[in-house]
């Protein structure tokens, strides 16, 4: 039986402003304070797992016991089916220190030269933990083709040159509310809220 969310604050366990704008928008209706990781001032674990999930567990766990707060953590990527998944966890890496996505869109663009596959999806693991160590988890997927070069400015990351399955727009020209609708994050946490949160 999954553990229900009664509490009054979350602490959404990451850095990047973008996931925070996104969650903020899908935990509105539930009246949660949020508050990041970043704003508490929480480091950021080191990424050592080797799945979307294990990542998620650990930003999670590491987040609700250095706040005691429930802690909810998103780890998320791009996993191209002709670069065998990649670069998958490793997304955000692709994107250097200066975590510049136009560099790391250019990487993907490189490392398929020559290959007629150009299929891709997102993955989002979502994983809510509180500060005794239980944690609840969930997976959730779009699929869609690579384009480039990128188009659009809305959304982040890889957003601009993945065209949804479907759709002829990318990530980057959608209106946040049709992303919001259909994207991997909303897979993932429509199981989050069916499972945790009271509606």
């Amino acid at each position: 039986m999954p553990r229900i969310f009664s509490e009054p604050q979350l602490v959404l366990a990451t850095h990047n402003k973008g996931k925070v704008r996104e969650i903020n928008d899908l935990l509105a209706p539930f009246k949660v304070k949020v508050v990041s990781a970043g704003e508490l001032g929480l480091p950021e674990p080191e990424e050592t797992e080797t799945t979307f999930i294990g990542n998620a567990k650990l930003k999670a766990l590491a987040a609700a016991k250095a706040s005691n707060l429930p802690a909810l953590s998103d780890d998320s990527g791009l996993a191209v089916a002709a670069l065998d998944g990649a670069p998958g966890i490793y997304s955000a890496r692709w994107a250097g220190p200066n975590k510049d996505f136009n560099f790391a869109m250019e990487r993907v663009e490189d490392e398929l030269k020559g290959k007629a596959d150009r299929s891709a999806k997102f993955v989002c693991a979502l994983s809510l933990c509180w500060p005794d160590g239980h944690c609840e988890t969930f997976e959730g997927e779009v699929h869609g083709t690579l384009i480039y070069p990128p188009r659009g400015n809305q959304g982040f990351g890889y957003d601009p040159m993945f065209v949804p399955t479907g759709h002829n727009i990318t990530f980057g020209e959608m209106e946040p509310n049709a992303k919001h609708a259909m994207s991997h994050r909303a897979h993932a946490f429509k199981q989050l809220v069916a499972a945790c949160f009271k509606v």
